[in-house]
């Protein structure tokens, strides 16, 4: 069994419901989760949170935050997962940002350089990836990996 119906199973169960917003991967993991026959039932939205207007304006994300530590940043990331939260009305959310390539890293902030942000009730959970500059479908792909153990960690656990 795929690890996304493992969580479409898992939150269906546990009567959640999820939502996300990406930047980096465009909407992979939103289209990951609903392949899977019976998404519909837990999956409240997917919001593709691509340019920093629309972190402002749609995700309330302070545009402090974004001036002061980028849009590629753990306080964006986290900012994007609450603000979410409260947009979706959901128990189970789901952040990510990041520099998916070839180009537009630095020094600082690498190609590869991802955060995903994961809200399973009150407890949230900003994880800091550095993957490898393999190519930006390989960022992507490596990005849903990650953010579905996480999910399905963090879910597992607040039984």
């Amino acid at each position: 069994m795929t690890l996304e119906k493992k969580i479409i199973l898992l939150l269906k169960r546990k009567k959640l419901r999820l939502a996300i917003s990406e930047s980096c991967t465009g909407g992979l993991l939103s289209s990951t989760i609903t392949s899977v026959n019976g998404s519909s039932k837990v999956f409240t939205m997917g919001l593709v949170t691509y340019s920093n207007q629309a972190k402002t304006n749609i995700l309330k994300v302070p545009n402090k935050i974004i001036k002061r530590y980028g849009a590629v940043s753990v306080q964006c990331c986290l900012a994007m997962v609450n603000n979410l939260s409260k947009i979706s009305k959901s128990k189970v959310c789901v952040s990510i940002t990041g520099i998916a390539g070839p180009k537009g890293g630095s020094k600082q902030k690498p190609v590869g350089l991802v955060y995903i942000g994961i809200k399973v009730g009150k407890k949230v959970v900003v994880n800091k990836c550095n993957f490898k500059n393999k190519g930006r479908i390989f960022i992507q792909k490596q990005t849903v990996k990650k953010s579905l153990n996480l999910l399905e960690k963090l879910i597992k656990r607040d039984s």
